[in-house]
């Protein structure tokens, strides 16, 4: 079984499931609004949407006939949080590569090499 990070990334990894996340963030959603946008066909529409339920990320409520899905957030908030770290990393090193160009230019602008 795989954790929840990788279940989450796993899901992310396909922009169409990527898209409905996306008209997911506007609010609910039925299944037929989900698939307006594409091409698909309505059981390839309901395989992606069944992968990000697996993963924590849509959940499908009753609503009378309808079964309107919803965002979850959480798995999104966690891979948020692993990446924080990445995140805090490479800005650090932006921020140094930054200031070594700033000191290479300033140098190339004084007539040194």
């Amino acid at each position: 079984m795989q954790d929840v990070l990788s279940t989450t990334f796993a899901a992310l990894a396909d922009p169409t499931r990527r898209a409905m996340l996306a008209r997911l963030s506007e609010g609910p959603a039925t299944v037929n609004e989900l698939a307006a946008p594409f091409s698909f066909s309505l059981p390839t529409v309901s395989r992606h949407l069944k992968v990000l339920e697996a993963a924590g990320l849509v959940r499908k409520e009753k609503s009378a006939q309808f079964r309107p899905c919803r965002l979850e957030t959480a798995p999104l908030v966690e891979a948020d949080q692993w990446l924080a770290q990445y995140r805090e990393f490479f800005s650090s090193r932006f921020d140094r590569l930054d200031t070594q160009l700033k000191a290479t230019m300033a140098n190339k602008d004084k007539g040194e090499d």
